[in-house]
């Protein structure tokens, strides 16, 4: 908050708030010891006296200058200055000046109670200084400070009015004909500034209308100063410290002329962003005024500065057909830049379509320019490199623009929140169309420059989590907004669709759990749920199969070298829609999961990330366990999905397809499949055909390895169980082949791979209360249990013989004593 009696430089607190330019000069933050102060004031006097100026001083006077927060110059030593400066006895050098100044400077702002006398001499020193030494000696930091110390001294309650005009009179000439020498020197904006602060705050109207036009038109003349956005923060904020004195000081005359000269009519020659700045600051001193400072005033204030806001916006739009487009125009992008800080800065403001349609562009084009930075970085690689796209990128990134994101998106949904429905359909339409540009924008820039493992990546990346964050927020906001409207169900299905396929385009962004984020996904789930056309509409959004394997929208030649599964943003998409289809499946119909979902989801399922292929895995799972057996379409094709799925989950395993995806998918269709299924006995007969072959490159493993389910041959161990796990889950039809082909795959394990599937089978039988599955396997798993011991004892006595003929070399024999199963049924 800005208040003048807590202000004691100005200039300085101006450098605070706008996180850009350096101090100059005149502004070191070192210090120097009192030995030197003393020593400094000394040979200044001594300089004096001798009518001598020895190079050496200058020094000393810059030793002064690097104590400025901790130096006092009393009269006596503005009066030492103040001589020095009148002095015709020797000439002083240039950059002798700018420090003098500076230290009249630091004692008009320090002294309590300067004296009037000399502050009369100290204007007319100034008057001659001015008149005489500026034309030849000048230089921007001569300039500045002599803006700095005339603008302070107009401030000072107890100088007289005939000093108070003189010095406002000579600060408005050197804006109106010096302001050139501002323009190459950036470092001395704040000291301008501020002196034009002091001289608007000063008690006395003379002038007051050539200092504020100084104010808003010396940033659009050719050859004076641009505006950047440090500048911009400063005059925000400059404005800020200046309203706060009229409103604390109930000058409402000032505020009067304020008004009509600032926030009135638009003058041609003032530039829009530096208005715009005025307007925010007035309404962050509105903000902070008190209940007892003049309540109506300061909501006149208030109205006029946002309908000067809303008029420069509305002017832009008309200017740009009603499409606000920055990259062609700098100015328009300073403009949107400026009004989305402004905005920002000065709290929530009232409604104005305009506004909401000028931070949606700004949002899109200036704070998260993904678009535009993706356009260049692909024209860079294609010519010389990336590196002028990486200083741009990195620039952004460290920008006051970036950080104050999240603070212009809070702004942003508040006036979303209170627009009009053709408003709000508009900036919907934005975002939407953004998220689907950023989609394919860095697709095209992450292939290209993960390879190179480029940092520009690293800041791109920044850039779209953060508009992942700014997209999130929006949604929930408009989440809300469909909730407690009156709108049709069809008109809130079709805004749930935008948010999810939005969602789907910028899930690669996703690094961190949000509540909002998955407040909204619930939200809009449950309403793409209750009707058919918008689960439709939602599953048509996702990428053909084509597209995914073909790298729809890049070149020809890296058409070529595409690799899917290597296309991290496309994959996190399709993880997306993998997800949440599941959700909506039992309102899809069975010919449109045939065509547009069950090719993507076969392909995903030998998607070399884990976590990817299991959820192609539970989408089959949610389609095998959707639907009612009476629905003779969405059966028909489950049976024959099941075929391919069997193909396509064994062929990738051990590997790729992940056991638990897979022992699911098979669990679910034994359960959900009608009994004696032709599907339920393909899917048993694929999973003994790939446990012979797991089993039999088993075969040579040592015999301890069998002893339990840990360790060993994992992957034929893990076949196994999920067999195993089938005799309780398969129809009384499917059994018989089940049973027959596992007591064919167990008698052909070694001794101790048949005790431990025997141990398993006895538990697990043993456990059960099916009374149409347990007699049946009881007298089944006693037949197993003699043919294992038969095959053993042929094998004992057949290695016996082979002793007995090869005595002369002893072999190792299988004792007879095998570990018997320990269940009892």
């Amino acid at each position: 908050m800005a208040i003048q009696v807590n202000t004691l430089f100005l200039e300085q607190w101006l450098r605070t708030n706008s996180g850009g330019i350096s101090q100059n000069v005149s502004g070191h933050s070192s210090s120097s010891s009192a030995r030197a102060i003393i020593q400094a004031w000394s040979e200044l006097r001594d300089s004096l006296q001798n009518q001598t100026f020895h190079p050496h001083i200058l020094q000393s006077l810059k030793n002064l200058i690097n104590s400025q927060a901790s130096l006092h110059v009393a009269d006596p030593q503005a009066k030492l200055l103040l001589s020095v400066l009148s002095s015709q006895s020797f000439d002083l050098p240039s950059e002798s000046y700018p420090i003098l100044l500076r230290l009249l400077y630091i004692w008009v702002r320090k002294s309590v109670r300067p004296s009037a006398t000399l502050i009369d001499s100290a204007v007319d020193v100034l008057s001659h200084v001015f008149a005489t030494e500026f034309g030849l000696k000048k230089s921007p930091y001569f300039l500045a400070e002599g803006i700095l110390i005339l603008g302070a001294i107009s401030f000072v309650p107890l100088a007289s009015e005939s000093s108070k005009i003189v010095c406002l009179e000579l600060l408005c000439r050197l804006l109106e004909e010096d302001y050139p020498l501002i323009r190459s020197w950036e470092e001395v904006i704040p000291d301008v500034l501020a002196g034009i602060g002091y001289a608007l705050s000063s008690s006395l109207d003379v002038h007051f209308v050539r200092v504020l036009d100084s104010l808003l038109e010396i940033w659009g003349k050719g050859d004076g100063p641009s505006i950047t956005i440090p500048t911009a923060l400063m005059i925000l904020h400059l404005v800020e410290w200046v309203v706060s004195g009229y409103i604390k000081l109930r000058s409402f005359k000032k505020i009067e002329a304020f008004t009509q000269g600032a926030l009135g009519t638009l003058k041609e020659s003032y530039v829009p962003s530096a208005v715009v700045m005025v307007a925010a600051g007035v309404l962050r001193a509105c903000r902070h005024a008190t209940n007892g400072q003049g309540l109506e005033i300061v909501s006149m204030l208030r109205i006029s500065a946002e309908n000067q806001i809303g008029f420069i916006a509305q002017n832009l739009i008309s200017k740009t057909e009603g499409r606000v487009k920055s990259d062609s125009d700098p100015m328009n992008s300073l403009l949107l830049q400026c009004m989305s800080l402004a905005l920002a800065r000065s709290g929530a403001v009232s409604f104005s379509a305009p506004v909401l349609v000028c931070l949606a562009s700004a949002l899109l084009r200036e704070i998260f320019p993904l678009r535009h930075l993706y356009m260049q970085i692909l024209q860079f690689l294609h010519r010389s490199g990336s590196e002028l796209g990486l200083n741009e990128t990195k620039k952004h990134v460290d920008s006051v623009l970036f950080k104050e994101a999240g603070a212009i998106t809070a702004v942003f949904c508040n006036q979303y929140a209170s627009a009009d429905e053709e408003s709000k359909n508009l900036v919907e339409s934005l975002i939407w169309d953004y998220c689907q540009d950023v989609y394919s924008g860095h697709r095209q820039v992450a292939l290209l420059l993960r390879e190179r493992k480029d940092e520009l990546l690293v800041d791109l990346e920044k850039i779209a989590e953060s508009a992942f964050l700014m997209v999130v927020v929006f949604a929930l906001a408009v989440t809300k907004h469909i909730l407690n409207s009156n709108f049709s169900q069809e008109m809130q299905r079709e805004k749930s669709v935008h948010i999810l396929v939005s969602f789907s385009c910028l899930e690669y962004f996703r690094r961190m759990r949000l509540p909002e984020y998955m407040d909204t996904i619930r939200r809009v789930v449950a309403y793409v749920q209750e009707n058919e056309s918008a689960c439709f509409s939602f599953v048509e959004s996702m990428p053909t199969y084509v597209d995914l394997i073909t790298g729809q929208g890049f070149s020809s030649k890296k058409k070529m070298e595409y690799e899917w599964f290597k296309d991290e943003v496309q994959t996190a998409r399709i993880l997306f829609y993998v997800r949440v289809i599941p959700t909506c499946i039992e309102r899809l119909p069975a010919l449109v999961f045939r065509r547009v979902v069950a090719p993507t989801m076969f392909l995903y399922m030998g998607h070399p990330t884990g976590k990817v292929a299991r959820a192609s895995h539970s989408m089959f799972v949610a389609l095998i366990s959707s639907g009612k057996e009476s629905e003779d379409e969405r059966q028909l094709l489950k049976e024959q999905l099941v075929f391919y799925y069997m193909q396509r989950s064994l062929e990738g395993y051990p590997g790729i397809t992940p056991f638990e995806g897979m022992a699911s998918g098979v669990a679910a269709l034994v359960r959900h499949l009608p009994a004696g299924n032709p599907a339920t006995f393909y899917c048993v007969h694929c999973l003994f055909d790939k446990a012979n072959n797991l089993c039999r490159d088993a075969s040579t493993l040592k015999a301890d390895e069998w002893k339990n389910w840990q360790g060993g041959p994992e992957h034929c161990k893990k076949i196994l169980e999920l067999l195993l796990r089938l005799i309780s889950l398969v129809d009384i039809q499917v059994l018989p082949a089940l049973m027959k082909s596992l007591a064919q795959l167990i008698v052909q394990l070694p001794k101790t791979g048949q005790n431990m599937v025997l141990n398993e089978l006895y538990a697990q039988v043993a456990e059960s209360d099916d009374v149409t599955h347990k007699p049946t396997l009881v007298s089944w798993l006693q037949s197993l249990s003699y043919l294992c011991s038969q095959a053993k004892s042929e094998l004992v006595t057949s290695k016996g013989i082979e002793s007995k003929e090869n005595s002369a070399s002893p072999g190792i024999v299988e004792p007879l004593n095998w570990d018997r199963p320990n269940a009892r049924l």
